[in-house]
């Protein structure tokens, strides 16, 4: 079984929303799924209530102390899969989870508060030994932003590396969300259901394989010139509005 934490101390920086995409994209492809609720708004157990007893199902968890015994119960269970959403800031539930990540994504919007923002979150998914990549969410349709965002990552060196693709704010991932349904059964055909599709192999691609242990060691990061890759492909059209949270 392998474990994805969604992870990241700013608010507003559409974790549940990835977690809810990738989950289901991840099921498609034919993992079996859990997603694990760690944040008291519940935005994940809101998301349950309007899909009903279709999977990915949502477990909430409130204990640190709990996360390790489910991990080892899904896993006995023939679970292949777990994306875990964190809450914003940062608390014993979210260090815990962190502690038993093959992969941490930490999402942020491209702009200046969220990069700044991410800092204490990446120091204890370092501190943990845990890889993990950013994602660049909720980047407008054109504009600099997003290649700015990623050359600040590189700059601060911040990022071990940017997850591809960015993902681009749009509103099928709020609709979605509403109908109970992830990106990618709401509009297969969509921009945003390719996006996150994609996003998901890039994942599985830096996962353990599934036959190894969920607690696996981190393996070694890749370089500084795959960002500086990343950042040179991003558009630098005109920009549009991005403010909005998903």
């Amino acid at each position: 079984m392998r474990t994805i934490v969604v992870a990241t101390q700013k608010g507003g920086s559409g974790k549940s929303t990835l977690a809810m995409g990738l989950a289901v994209a991840a099921q498609q492809a034919g993992e079996i799924v859990r997603l694990i609720e760690t944040d008291p708004q519940g935005t994940l157990s809101y998301w349950q209530s309007r899909r009903g007893l279709a999977e990915p199902f949502v477990e909430p968890i409130h204990a640190p102390a709990d996360i390790g015994r489910r991990l080892d119960a899904l896993a006995r269970g023939g679970v292949t899969l777990v994306v875990i959403d964190t809450s914003s800031g940062i608390n014993a539930l979210t260090r815990a989870a962190i502690d038993y990540a093959d992969l941490c994504l930490v999402p942020a919007r491209p702009c200046i508060a969220d990069i700044v923002a991410s800092a204490p979150t990446v120091k204890i998914i370092r501190n943990s030994r845990r890889r993990f990549a950013f994602v660049l969410n909720q980047a407008p349709h054109r504009g600099p932003r997003a290649s700015e965002a990623a050359r600040a990552l590189i700059q601060d060196d911040i990022a071990d590396i940017i997850a591809t693709p960015l993902i681009t704010l749009r509103n099928d991932h709020q609709d979605a969300l509403a109908a109970g349904l992830g990106v990618t059964e709401f509009h297969a055909s969509g921009k945003s259901a390719d996006e996150i599709c994609l996003l998901w192999q890039w994942v599985e691609q830096r996962l353990p394989r599934a036959d190894a242990s969920y607690a696996s060691d981190p393996a070694d990061v890749e370089s500084h010139a795959l960002l500086a890759n990343t950042a040179a492909a991003m558009p630098t059209e005109a920009t549009l509005s991005w403010d909005a949270c998903l």
